[in-house]
Parts: structure tokens; C-alpha cells; sequence
């Protein structure tokens, strides 16, 4: 397979409706577990007092770091979109259901890929 994997790996995550704390925690606690485009430096802004922002991530879920993964602490509620291949997002919501409440608030499945939009909240 000249090392291609048989299955799509990384997961696209879009957070909104949260302070930019709530989202750097959720960053911060995802990227303990898989590689991540968000490193520890990486500075979250807020453009605008008034529109929302939305911040965006892509996780590896092929590489977890085992071990590292635990509860965190919200001060309110995160909305979450991510989107990614079947196993993919089946690793991830996994690894969320370790980190957080998580909330369904819907979700759709295409031919390759699934979204999943949630509601995350501490433990």
C-alpha cells in the first residue's frame, strides 16, 4: 500500500459559541491526546466584541498519545462541529466522551465522510 492508511485519520473541528478560554482548554486537551495543527503557543484571538468567532483544528486520531488524555474543566458550554472519515470520528468522539459531557445535537453521514455537531461540557 507504499504506506498510504486505509482509512481517513485526521478530524476537522470547528468551536463556537464559547469564550476564547473554553475553546484554548478544549484545544489544549485534544492535542494531549493526538497530534494536532494547534500546538500549546498557538494564541487564540477574538477579531470581533460583537459577531461570533469560530476556531478551527485538525486532529490526527492515528496518533494518540496514550496515557495523557483526561477530564478538563469548562467555564460554560462549547458547541463543536468536527468532521472526518467513519473510524475517524468514532476515535473521537470516544476520546470527547473521556474529556467531557458530551451532548448530541445532530449529526449526518455521507458516502466517506461523518460530521458530528455536539455540545460539550465539563464533567
Amino acid at each position: 500500500m507504499d504506506g498510504e492508511r486505509s482509512h481517513p485519520e485526521s478530524v476537522s473541528v470547528e468551536l463556537s459559541g464559547c469564550s476564547k478560554e473554553d475553546a484554548r482548554t478544549v484545544f489544549d486537551a485534544l492535542c494531549a491526546c493526538f497530534s494536532s495543527d494547534r500546538c500549546e503557543d498557538d494564541v487564540l484571538k477574538e477579531y470581533d466584541a460583537v459577531r461570533p468567532t469560530v476556531w478551527l483544528g485538525t486532529f490526527d486520531v492515528a496518533d494518540a498519545h496514550q496515557g495523557e488524555c483526561g477530564s478538563t474543566r469548562l467555564r460554560a458550554s462549547v458547541e463543536a462541529d468536527a468532521q472526518g472519515g467513519y473510524w475517524a470520528i468514532e476515535r473521537f468522539r470516544t476520546t470527547l466522551d473521556s474529556l467531557f459531557t458530551v451532548r448530541d445535537l445532530c449529526g449526518s453521514s455521507g458516502d466517506q465522510e461523518r460530521e458530528l455537531h455536539v455540545r460539550l461540557e465539563s464533567r
